[in-house]
C-alpha cells in the first residue's frame, strides 16, 4: 500500500496535466457545436461525399449534425488518442524508472518481493488510467451542458467503458516493455499508441487487411461504431482483456527474474 501511494503521488502531476489538457480540449470542441449548429447540415453533406475519409472516421455511420454524431466523429478522436498516449506513457515508465533513476537496489531491499512491487505499480497504473477517465468525463459532461444537449446515456457509458479497456490494454503492453527495459521507452510507447490508431484507420479503408482489426484496440472502442450499435463484437473485447492480463502476468515473471541495474 505504501508503494502504491508513493506511485500515485509521483504521477499526480502528470495525471492532472494530461487529463486537464485532453478534457479541456474535448470541452472546447463541444462548445463549438452550438456555434456551428446553423452550418452543420452543409458540413454533414460535405463530409458524406469524402469517400474513404468518411469511412475511416465513421462519418458514413453517424450524422455530424447531431450532438452524438459530432461527439463520436470529432471529440471522441481527441479523447481516444489522448487517452491512449497517456496510458502508454504511464505504463512505459512506471517500472523502468527505477533502474533509470538508480533506485531499483533500494526498492529490492524492501520486505515486499518483486512480484508485490510489480503488483503495486500495476495497480497504481490502472487507477491512474481510471482517474484520467473520470476527470475527462467530467469535462465532457460540462461541455455537453454548454452545448445544450446530451447523447444517449447507454452509448456514452458503453463508449467510455470500452475506452478504459482499450487504454488498459495499450498501457499493459507498454508496462511489459517497461518490465523488460532499463530505461523508460516513452517514445516507443507513444509511437505504439499512434501506430495502433493508424492500423484501425487502414483496416477500415482497405478490405484486404480488415483482419488487422483483431490486433488494434481502437477498433472495438470506436465511438462511431458504438453510437450506431452499442453491442460490439465480444471476440475483440475478449482478445483485448486477454492481452491485458497476459502482459500483467508476464511483466511480473520477467521483472522477478531480471538482473536489475543498481
Amino acid at each position: 500500500m505504501t508503494l502504491w501511494k508513493h506511485e500515485m503521488k509521483m504521477n499526480l502531476k502528470s495525471l492532472l496535466i494530461w487529463s486537464i489538457c485532453v478534457g479541456a480540449s474535448c470541452f472546447g470542441c463541444l462548445l463549438l457545436f452550438k456555434g456551428l449548429e446553423s452550418t452543420m447540415d452543409e458540413m454533414a453533406g460535405a463530409y458524406a461525399d469524402m469517400g474513404s475519409f468518411s469511412v475511416a472516421l465513421g462519418l458514413d455511420k453517424v450524422a455530424i449534425n447531431t450532438v452524438e454524431g459530432f461527439y463520436a466523429t470529432e471529440v471522441a478522436l481527441i479523447f481516444a488518442i489522448g487517452g491512449a498516449m497517456f496510458a502508454a506513457m504511464c505504463g512505459a515508465g512506471i517500472l523502468a524508472k527505477e533502474e533509470e533513476g538508480h533506485t531499483s537496489e533500494f526498492l529490492s531491499t524492501l520486505p515486499m518481493g518483486r512480484i508485490n512491487i510489480v503488483g503495486a505499480k500495476y495497480a497504481a497504473f490502472a487507477v491512474l488510467v481510471f482517474l484520467f477517465q473520470v476527470i475527462c468525463i467530467g469535462w465532457i459532461l460540462v461541455g455537453f451542458a454548454g452545448a445544450g444537449d446530451f447523447p444517449p446515456a447507454k452509448e456514452f457509458m458503453m463508449y467510455h467503458g470500452l475506452q478504459f479497456v482499450m487504454q488498459l490494454e495499450i498501457g499493459s503492453v507498454c508496462f511489459l516493455i517497461s518490465a523488460c527495459c532499463k530505461k523508460r521507452q516513452t517514445g516507443a510507447a507513444l509511437g505504439l499508441a499512434l501506430l495502433l490508431y493508424m492500423v484501425d484507420l487502414m483496416c477500415r479503408i482497405l478490405p484486404d487487411i480488415k483482419n488487422l482489426k483483431y490486433i488494434t484496440p481502437f477498433y472495438y472502442s470506436n465511438a462511431s461504431d458504438i453510437f450506431t450499435d452499442p453491442n460490439p463484437e465480444p471476440v475483440m473485447i475478449g482478445i483485448g482483456m486477454a492481452v491485458t492480463l497476459a502482459c500483467a502476468v508476464i511483466s511480473g515473471i520477467v521483472y522477478s527474474k531480471r538482473d536489475l541495474a543498481a
